[in-house]
This record gives C-alpha cells, structure tokens and sequence, in this order.
C-alpha cells in the first residue's frame, strides 16, 4: 500500500499488491554469497533479527481478545525484542569489516537510542490507564473508552508512535529504502553484503517489524466493538491501510532530513510521549 501511495502521487501505475512477496520468494529461491572474511555471525545475524521480529510480533493483542504471548511485563519484553534483533543485525554488519556497514550500523544504534525513549514513555502511558504492563491488557477494548478523559495524552502517543514508526523502519524523512548511495543510507548500508535467503529474512523481518509498529498505533485508537469481532477485524484492516497510506504520503511530499536533523526529530518525539505521561501523572 505505501508503495502504491507514492507511485500513484508520481503518476504512475506502480507494482502489484503482493509484489514484495514475489521479491521473498524470489530471494528464498537464489543462492547466498558469503564472504570468507565473515563468521557464523554474518550468517546467523538475519536470522535471529527475524526471530526476534516475529516474537515481537506476537507479543501484539491484534484480536479482541489476548495475544498469543502475553504475560506480565510483556510491554518490556516487546521493546528489548525489538532492540536485540537491531544489535544483532549490527553485528553482522561489524562481522564483514566494512566501513560502510560499520558507518551504519553506528547510524542505526544512536538513531535507536534516542527513538526508544519515546516508545517506552508511550507504553508507560497506556499502562499507567490499563493500569498493566502486558500489551494484551494495555491495548484492550477499555483503551478507547479513555479518549474521552485523556484524548489529549493517547494523541501525543499517537504522534510519537507514528514518528518512530519513520524512524525505527527506516522511512522518509529519517532513511531512505529505496537509496543506494553508501554515504547516506543507514539500514541499506548494514545488508549490502546480505543476499539470497538471509537478505530475504531481513526483508520479511522488516515487513513484520512494521506492520507491528502500525498494530501498535491503530490498537491505540481502534474504537470498541464489544461482541463484533468481525467489525473489529475490519476497523483493523482500515487502520493498517490509513497508516500505509499516510506513509506513502510522507515519503511523497517530504525529502530526507539532513543526518544532523534526524537526532531533533526523534528528540521531539521523546518529549511528545513524554508529555502525554506528565499529563497523565499530573491528572
């Protein structure tokens, strides 16, 4: 959908729907290429991010009822999930010794460190209202009967979330996927030595990683829809579609920000989350 979004604001017909899982089949079927420099840590590092990316992705409630995996504390989990497939990623682009996916890697961890703030103080704040730190119990039905006495605080979330949904799946203003120019990537540059099925792995566990980040924000303001689970599937699907098509229209309308610009966005967004919580604290 985000693709369609941007081709259909350049004019053009754009590729299919299920093109990316032509691509993944594709790479699944073609030979790996591997450097006799690296170590099993090249080759396990797309792996285990795709690992950590579908557990994460079953830690997130998408039914009415709970998620797969849910237990208490399972919000802290969710996030050190998300930041141990990150490091492992680095580290294979470490193992091959190149200083472009080193210069990458370096980009992607102090970006991750200034972005994960702002997603922690918007779970605090959806625990403080569920009073809960599983995800299940956090982005319940009773979520949305708060909008009502705390719309001000879910929204700053919402705006935070959306910006690091940007900034933690490599989007436009903060990367760009479709570059290939070493000096301005930050994830490209970190796999441009992956190929065959593990760059198929870091491709799918990307998709994963940002349809969770979409989950998290359309459950944050999905309306109840108390005994009509197919309404909420449908709420669902729409959700994720807005939240696709609202990305390709970012990436349609905006240009990469400068590197130096990149650590004030992901500040603001720290301190919209963090807004939301004081709000909260404070009522």
């Amino acid at each position: 959908m985000i693709a369609r979004t941007k081709a259909l604001f350049a004019g053009r017909d754009g590729a299919p729907l299920l093109q990316p899982y032509h691509d993944l089949a594709k790479l699944l079927r073609k030979g790996a290429v591997v450097s006799a420099a690296t170590t099993w840590v090249f080759v396990a590092g797309p792996a285990a991010l795709f690992i950590c990316a579908l557990l994460a992705s079953l830690l997130v409630p998408l039914a009415p009822g709970p998620a797969p995996i849910a237990f208490a504390g399972d919000a802290v989990v969710f996030v050190y999930l998300l930041a141990l497939g990150r490091f492992l990623l680095a580290a294979a682009a470490l193992d091959t010794g190149s200083a472009f996916e080193g210069m990458g890697a370096a980009r992607e961890v102090s970006f991750a460190s200034l972005a994960e703030p702002g997603l922690f103080f918007g779970l605090l704040a959806t625990a403080k209202l569920a009073g809960s730190l599983s995800l299940s119990a956090m982005l319940r039905f009773p979520l949305s009967s708060h909008w009502a006495t705390a719309g001000a605080a879910l929204a700053l979330v919402a705006g935070s979330w959306f910006v690091l949904l940007l900034a933690e799946n490599c989007r436009v203003p903060f990367d760009d996927p479709n570059t290939h120019l070493e000096l301005t990537m930050i994830h490209e540059v970190m796999v441009l030595d992956h190929s065959g099925p593990a760059l198929g792995l870091v491709l799918y566990a990307s998709a994963i990683k940002l349809f969770v980040f979409a989950s998290l924000i359309v459950r944050l303001i999905l309306p109840a829809f108390p005994g009509a689970p197919y309404l909420h599937f449908l709420g669902l699907v729409a959700g994720l579609v807005l939240v696709a098509v609202l990305v390709g229209i970012v990436e349609s309308s905006m240009a990469r920000l400068g590197l130096a610009r990149v650590p004030q966005l992901l500040v603001t967004a720290c301190l919209l989350s963090g807004f939301g919580l004081l709000l909260l604290a404070r009522g």
